[in-house]
């Protein structure tokens, strides 16, 4: 994948995290909820000072130093990947959607020192309420594109083997 689609893929996720983090901000009191399909999904109002899942959320000033700078090495890591660019464009892409979330959490970070989270799945079963960790665009991109890089890999490795027996 090009450098520049890269790019572009990974501007594109970060500003349409960054719009609709300020959208919650500007329209949902924190704490609030609003129901999307009532029993299944709805758009709250959190906040994250940790990692995946609220992990290290409570901690003090130096593991969140910590965690910065863990990002920001992660996005170094990611750019220098991309800027290699091996041709494969699945994996390239997925590479570039990583970036995208990393860089609009860690624009989230710098600026609120935590992640603005949004996005609230759930199932009610049996008078209970079994809720999956509320997540943003952000985390919804580094997820595809995780699965992507994992699936780029598993052609790559498919292709070598089918070569290899030829």
């Amino acid at each position: 994948m090009r450098p520049a689609a890269a790019a572009g893929i990974a501007a594109a996720v970060l500003l349409l995290d960054q719009l609709t983090k300020a959208w919650v901000i500007a329209t949902i009191p924190f704490g609030s909820q609003r129901d999307v399909i009532p029993g299944l999904f709805r758009i709250v109002h959190t906040r994250n000072r940790g990692i995946a899942f609220g992990f290290f959320g409570s901690s003090g000033p130096l593991v969140q130093t910590v965690l910065l700078v863990v990002v920001v090495a992660v996005v170094g890591v990611l750019i220098w990947q991309l800027m290699r660019g091996d041709g494969d464009r699945l994996a390239g892409c997925g590479l570039s959607l990583v970036l995208g979330g990393a860089l609009g959490n860690l624009a989230d970070r710098l600026l609120r020192g935590e992640v603005v989270d949004f996005l609230d799945v759930y199932v009610r079963s049996g008078g209970r309420e079994h809720v999956w960790p509320t997540f943003n665009v952000a985390d919804s991109c580094i997820t595809v594109g995780a699965g992507l890089v994992i699936l780029a890999e598993l052609l790559a490795a498919r292709q070598r083997h089918a070569t290899q027996a030829d």
